[in-house]
């Protein structure tokens, strides 16, 4: 299936840089705009649900869908699969709705070489300070979590070069507003 990507939006940047937020608001001011929902292998965290949030799998559910080429993109982080299932992506840019794709910088990449036309944008806290206060605030990772996901921040970080748009999250309005421009430009 060919595709001009002209209406896919990937969003990616270290975890708690406020990726989920900012299309959470995104979406409650621009209803049009849809979220491709991901599937992963993580525990389902309280207050997600199936089919909203995440597709939640087994690791050899997801497995049995990457075998059989039903996920776009994937990647293993902090010790389980993220990814998005084709159907989801396809679906909608074939109705002509904008979808916004929240990957890591690996899926980003293979994106890239998927849907060339697709527009990347980085999402980075304002400091890396503010980075770890918004992960443990949320309470729900093990401090061996937390540190997992500040090291591969600064991986991550050095990703931000190779989008076409770098959004710093240090005001959520400001930020919403100027993702909506990008996707709308």
């Amino acid at each position: 299936m060919t595709n001009s990507g002209k209406h896919l939006i990937v969003l990616s940047g270290p975890s708690g840089s406020g990726k989920d937020t900012l299309v959470q608001h995104l979406i409650e001011r621009h209803p049009e705009i849809k979220v491709s929902i991901s599937a992963t292998t993580r525990a389902i965290r309280p207050g997600e649900k199936e089919g909203v949030n995440y597709y939640y799998m087994t690791v050899p559910e997801f497995e049995q869908k990457l075998a059989d080429g039903e996920i776009l993109e994937h990647t293993c982080y902090c010790g389980n699969y993220y990814g998005t299932p084709k159907s989801e992506v396809d679906a909608r840019i074939m109705a002509g709705i904008n979808v916004v794709l929240v990957i890591e910088v690996e899926g980003a990449t293979n994106i890239r070489r998927l849907y060339p036309e697709a527009k990347l944008i980085f999402v980075q806290p304002p400091s890396f300070d503010e980075l770890e206060h918004r992960l443990r605030c949320r309470g729900t990772e093990s401090e061996e979590a937390i540190q997992k996901r500040m090291a591969r921040a600064r991986e991550e970080l050095s990703f931000a070069k190779d989008y076409n748009y770098r959004l710093v999250n240090d005001s959520l309005d400001e930020c919403v507003e100027e993702l909506y421009q990008i996707i709308t430009e």
